[in-house]
């Protein structure tokens, strides 16, 4: 039986903002739409829903996950098959990581002695997942001037800046009830405007656009959220006052 969006997005654990976005784009068009303007997705749709969820928990961006999914030679099963090998990967790794972190405690008990090697077993932060999707956003030259901006810093500096941005989810969480205009919220955004631009070069108007991202992009607001449930509509909110403002 077909399904309204808000159903559909309910189930994905989605949201409706995003289901729209991928038939703008060509990703996943509704097989039925009503006289009223109502969407319908049918089994085929789930269907496809599911590839594209499992596409983009491997961090695929949607460019990418169109063009695999809309070529004439595309197997769903083997698609499926290519998701759990991936995953098991990532299952291998992360559960590689876990008996790094019980060794550490035993190591930081003095209990066992571990070697430089060994405290870092299960990391790789070689690639930045959200890389391809910022370019595709907002341009390479863009990307590269952070890029340049971020590495040209000390590791010191770097450090400082990751605990600054912390410090100032924090604070922000600590506002997210309030008034995403009122003149404290809008201090503590304008601390994120400026941050932002130590690493980048961002407008008023591109500030707007990467606050939407937080709320449409699930990876971006998980780790956001893990400030506060709530931080990212917030956040997004208040950067769209911060861009009116600042026009």
């Amino acid at each position: 039986m077909a399904m309204k969006v808000k159903e559909v997005a309910e189930l994905a654990s989605i949201s409706v903002r995003t289901l729209h976005h991928y038939d703008e784009i060509g990703l996943l068009t509704p097989d039925e739409v009503t006289s009223a303007g109502y969407r319908l997705y049918s089994d085929a749709n789930l269907e496809r829903l599911q590839q594209i969820l499992f596409f983009k928990e491997l961090d695929f961006s949607l460019k990418e996950i169109k063009n695999i999914i809309t070529n004439p030679s595309f197997n769903p099963e083997e698609a499926l098959k290519m998701h759990r090998l991936i995953l098991l990967e990532k299952r291998q790794r992360l559960d590689q990581m876990i008996a790094t972190i019980d060794r550490t405690v035993l190591h930081v008990k003095g209990e066992i002695k571990m070697t430089a090697k060994e405290q870092f077993e299960g990391f790789d932060f070689s690639q930045n997942p959200y890389e391809q999707e910022a370019r595709e956003r907002w341009g390479d030259h863009a990307v590269d001037h952070a890029n340049q901006k971020l590495h040209s810093k000390s590791t010191t500096d770097q450090k400082a800046l990751s605990d600054q941005m912390n410090k100032i989810y924090k604070h922000l969480a600590s506002l997210r009830h309030t008034e995403p205009a009122s003149a404290e919220a809008q201090a503590g955004i304008q601390e994120w405007y400026t941050l932002l631009n130590q690493m980048g070069s961002y407008s008023p108007e591109a500030f707007r656009g990467l606050g939407q991202m937080y709320v449409d992009d699930e990876r971006f607001k998980r780790n956001i959220d893990q400030f506060g449930d709530g931080l990212a509509v917030f956040m997004r909110d208040a950067m769209a006052v911060f861009a009116d403002q600042n026009k």
